[in-house]
């Protein structure tokens, strides 16, 4: 009887051991499933910021050459009334 009665108790341990393990498994699973999911966020959210300052820096570099630009016509019209003897929006029309 008291074999038995022994038996039953390891049986029991045994079983709450496995449901134990299980649940362990599942929680396991579901971390590593949000680990992930919060992984792909980040992912896209640092791609949309890189793509953002990609697009700052584009704009910051056109507006540069465009003001370079034009400071290099005025300096060659200056120059160029100055060699003529005539005005700047001369030369420039010229």
């Amino acid at each position: 009887m008291r074999k038995i009665a022994l038996f039953a108790v390891a049986a029991g341990a045994a079983l709450t051991l496995a449901a134990c393990s299980e649940k362990t498994e599942d929680a396991a699973a579901t971390t590593a499933d949000s680990a992930a999911a919060d992984t792909q966020a980040n992912m896209e959210a640092a791609a949309t910021d890189a793509a953002a300052a990609a697009s700052d820096a584009a704009a910051v570099a056109s507006d540069a050459a465009a003001t370079g630009a034009a400071a290099a016509t005025d300096a060659a019209a200056a120059a160029e009334a100055n060699v003529q003897g005539e005005s700047t929006e001369k030369a420039k029309a010229d």
